[in-house]
């Protein structure tokens, strides 16, 4: 089992989440725990909640990509405008360089400022490939693939979610459009805080079901489209069936994860994060690595702004995930002013304790999230982990 105490630490103790679900195993079986409050009335989280997945929907665009691969559908070395004729400065940019970030994408102004869905849409497919020494992880590629999978299946996004993935897998609740009837069961990301360079913000009026990232919600707006970087919501239940689905060989075949985690897009630097098709891939460096070093190297790995992570070992056969809410009514982001540190606001090195207000209320911190599951949470679950392979190898 895993111990409350893990689960409690980042709940009770620390005060980084409102709440968290965590839960680990193998091709054959799953453990779950799970603590703390899903909304601003105390709900407690419970083992069918339902999450916003964040950027964790970029692993379903990943999957997608290598599935139509498989069976032709998708040629990774023909460019964007072949699939997505709406990106027409991405004429000489290929789909295997979109989605293994091996290039730089950016638009003439960010999709989240935009006034409006359609000025929003105008805005993506603006995007261009820049000249770059460093390419780095962003949202713009998945949000560029969610076009390209749409064509080249014949299917909507989540129509191509469902018969690829979802349905197969028995996935009944990831959706990206929640029932109204279902919406109470959703946890809350509402009024998140944030502190950059001495300038306050207090996001709320997010409704439950709604997604929190902002050009996801903008790209949401009066449709149940998913745009592909971000706005799926799950369950514990049907990420463990994903997860065991892929360790199972039911999703994607062995050479194709094995494609996903290849890293294209440069070598290995002490200060960057080395990339596969739409996911980390491991990091010798912790420090720098979505992927637990206690797992292989043909891991791939992924997290989502909202508190969630996820680590698959295909190798190994194991996985773990974490699913949680860091910004209900959290500080998550503190951009301090030149020559401050977090100590300024009242909290400790690692980015624990609680922020004043200037209203003088008291807000728990989740800034380092981050770094603590790193540091706290890997350590801890990998003997179990260990313990749940050997005893399937028995």
């Amino acid at each position: 089992m895993i111990p409350e105490s893990i689960v409690r630490f980042f709940t009770k103790e620390s005060r980084s989440l409102a709440c968290m679900s965590i839960v680990c195993g193998t091709a054959k079986d799953s453990l779950f725990v799970c603590d703390g409050i899903k909304d601003l009335d105390n709900s407690p989280v419970q083992f069918n909640s339902i999450y916003d997945l964040a950027s964790l929907t970029k692993l379903f665009t990943g999957l997608l990509v290598m599935r139509l691969f498989e069976q032709k559908k998708l040629d990774l070395d023909a460019p964007i405008t072949r699939y997505a004729h709406q990106f027409f400065n991405l004429n000489r940019t290929s789909v295997r360089q979109v989605a293994w970030f091996k290039t730089r994408l950016s638009t003439y102004k960010r999709i989240d400022n935009a006034e409006s869905r359609e000025e929003a849409l105008n805005v993506l497919f603006s995007a261009s490939q820049q000249e770059s020494d460093r390419v780095v992880y962003s949202d713009i590629p998945a949000m560029v693939l969610k076009y390209v999978i749409e064509e080249a299946s014949g299917y909507s996004f989540m129509d191509c979610l469902h018969h690829e993935i979802l349905d197969p897998l028995g996935m009944k609740e990831t959706f990206s459009f929640i029932p109204e009837e279902l919406r109470w069961r959703c946890v809350s990301t509402d009024r998140e805080h944030r502190i950059e360079k001495g300038h306050y913000t207090l996001r709320e009026g997010i409704l439950p079901g709604t997604p929190h990232d902002p050009k996801a919600r903008i790209l949401y707006t009066g449709t149940e489209d998913c745009p592909g970087h971000a706005g799926l919501f799950s369950t514990v239940d049907d990420l463990t069936k994903l997860c065991q689905g892929i360790l199972s060989g039911r999703v994607v075949s062995s050479n194709s994860l094995n494609m996903m985690v290849e890293n294209h897009a440069g070598q290995f630097m002490n200060d960057s994060q080395p990339l596969g098709c739409q996911c980390y891939i491991r990091h010798p460096n912790q420090h720098f690595s979505e992927v637990p070093t206690f797992m292989s190297r043909a891991s791939l790995g992924l997290s989502g702004f909202t508190g969630n992570h996820l680590a698959i070992d295909p190798l190994l056969g194991m996985f773990e995930f974490y699913l949680g809410s860091r910004v209900l009514n959290r500080v998550s982001v503190i951009i301090p002013n030149e020559g401050e540190s977090l100590e300024n606001y009242g909290l400790d090195k690692n980015g624990i304790g609680e922020v004043t207000w200037p209203d003088g209320r008291k807000v728990a911190s989740s800034v380092n999230y981050i770094y603590l599951k790193d540091d706290y949470l890997h350590p801890r679950l990998a003997p179990i982990l260990n313990g749940m392979r050997l005893k399937n190898k028995a």
